[in-house]
């Protein structure tokens, strides 16, 4: 064979291959390197439409999974507070000593599968429990009270107005419940429980309003349970809000003159 001057040839193969300057490959992966070290770093970009979405879905799915754990306890909410380091959830009960449990057990035990099912890493979540500070204005508490009287067989409208003497007891304004389903008949309907003094639109509804809903699973079928709560004017901010109604018009008496 005819073997051109920058090729080597191999006998035992009858092959050649050509003849490689290694200065040039070392220029080239020089030139590659500069170029890769060149590229500026730039922070990952985050959709802020996808992570309120995913806040969203994960308080949604935490609050069900937490609902039917402390279903017997009196679970209220839950307040989710997330930090750098570590995330906090604080569980509102109206049982403290049953949810936290004999030396902490059983809150450990939900703070374990917490983290399990939502893969957080170890000691980067940690879960408290804190007391409703007032069952009877509490709508979430009341839900589930009314829920387990339904599953006890109790009538519906004896169990309802049970709810609304309870709520008005403890200073509510106003209390409205709407149980839905197969109350009786094969037909399902809806019946409306309301004492007191409700609002319904505007924007003091989000701060005088607390509602809750809750499903009760019967043998019949499932009934839809609403309990919605007028809280009432607390200057403290602890049992209601601060501030009264926009509307509400104040007189006061006309001062004495000073003869």
């Amino acid at each position: 064979h005819n073997r051109n001057p920058g090729q080597t040839s191999l006998v035992s193969l009858g092959l050649w291959v050509p003849e490689i300057n290694t200065n040039e490959l070392q220029g080239i992966n020089n030139k590659k390197k500069k170029t890769k070290m060149s590229k500026p770093r730039t922070a990952k970009q985050i959709n802020k439409k996808k992570k309120f979405v995913a806040d969203g879905v994960f308080q949604a799915e935490l609050n069900e999974f937490l609902s039917r754990s402390l279903a017997q306890d009196g679970y209220a909410g839950i307040e989710v507070r997330a930090t750098p380091v570590k995330s906090e959830i604080r569980v509102h009960v109206t049982r403290l000593n049953k949810v936290v449990g004999k030396s902490g057990q059983r809150i450990r035990e939900l703070t374990a599968l917490v983290q399990k099912r939502f893969n957080y890493p170890e000691d980067t979540v940690e879960l408290f429990a804190s007391r409703v500070k007032d069952r009877g204005i509490c709508a979430a508490a009341q839900a589930e009270s009314l829920k387990f009287k339904l599953h006890d067989s109790v009538p519906v409208r004896m169990a309802a107005n049970g709810v609304i003497r309870s709520v008005k007891r403890s200073g509510a304004k106003g209390c409205e419940v709407i149980i839905s389903g197969k109350l009786r008949a094969a037909r399902a309907k809806s019946q409306k429980f309301k004492d007191g003094f409700m609002i319904h639109t505007g924007n003091p509804r989000k701060q005088f309003i607390d509602e809750a809903c809750r499903h009760v699973y019967l043998k019949q079928g499932v009934l839809g349970v609403r309990v919605k709560i007028m809280l009432p004017v607390d200057p403290t901010g602890a049992t209601g809000p601060r501030n009264p109604l926009p509307d509400l018009v104040e007189v006061k008496e006309p001062k004495e003159d000073k003869e």
